[in-house]
């Protein structure tokens, strides 16, 4: 079982979500929002808010962390589809580029989502709060 906290007022990040729990038939990821801090403060207390924002986090069963775009890999082995993809991601080369790729989208997800306007009212303004 994986614990996936990811951030709930982007977009793209819940649209990832959404394309996990499909693929996910065993059941073996559990998504939390990091913004309801009751969620995963107590489970995960050494985890911090600013750094939960930067990419996902995703915490194994043993409790390691794995996060960005290795942890979005780590949840690809997870479901049956994932595994071609999974594979895909284990050619030589592509933990450069995909860690690239994964931290420019992440870095700039609030401006993806408005330039395809899809972006949640709560963040009209183009800035989310990190929890408090």
């Amino acid at each position: 079982m994986l614990t996936a906290l990811y951030d709930g007022n982007c977009v793209i990040c819940q649209s990832t979500r959404q394309t996990f729990l499909a693929l996910d038939w065993r059941g073996r990821i559990e998504f939390v929002d990091l913004h309801h801090r009751a969620g995963w403060s107590s489970r995960f207390p050494s985890l911090a808010a600013d750094k939960l924002m930067g990419e996902i986090h995703v915490i194994d069963a043993r409790g390691t962390i794995t996060t960005g775009f290795q942890a979005t890999r780590h949840m690809l082995k997870e479901v049956p589809l994932g595994w071609p993809f999974w594979l895909l991601l284990q050619i030589p080369g592509m933990d450069a580029v995909g860690i690239r790729v994964y931290r420019f989208i992440a870095r700039h997800r609030y401006g993806i989502n408005r330039l395809l306007g899809r972006q949640l009212p709560d963040c009209a303004d183009g800035h989310c709060a990190i929890p408090q």
